[in-house]
């Protein structure tokens, strides 16, 4: 993976933020009658349920991504071949839990597939890079000692 492509190190705290930002945003949302899960059947794109939706999902995405793809401080060929390979098991386990749902599904949850579909790639590969990250880490103290 190339390293080019990367976003700064520092770009990982700004997604940390946004995620963190989005929680609030959809309580105070829910509160208000903004249930991301129980719109209205209000006509047109440009209607206050489906602008809330996007914008709590856009800043959502948006901080998945400024977190999976940041920079590691020392990002060397081993960290790059640990990307490529968490970011495959993320594409498999994505379309394998989009062809379980999509299988399973009726009319009403497709949204909460594309919710699937958006999300779950991202914390996958983040969630499995991280571990792989850390036992690596620990196997290397534990050589060490």
């Amino acid at each position: 993976m190339k390293t080019r492509f990367l976003f700064p190190y520092w770009c990982r705290y700004l997604g940390f933020a946004c995620i963190v930002f989005h929680i609030p945003i959809i309580l105070f949302g829910k509160s208000f009658g903004f249930d991301p899960h129980n719109l209205p059947d209000e006509p047109g794109i440009f209607s206050p349920h489906h602008l809330f939706f996007i914008a709590t999902s856009l800043l959502m995405l948006t901080g998945l991504v400024l977190v999976a793809f940041a920079k590691e401080k020392i990002e060397d060929e081993q960290i790059a071949q640990l990307r490529a390979d968490s970011l495959q098991w993320a594409i498999y386990l994505n379309y394998l839990i989009l062809i379980t749902s999509l299988v399973f599904a009726n009319q009403q949850d497709f949204k909460d597939i594309l919710h699937l579909n958006l999300w779950i790639p991202l914390v996958f590969f983040y969630i499995r890079f991280r571990w792989v990250i850390f036992r690596l880490n620990r196997s290397a103290r534990e050589e060490a000692i």
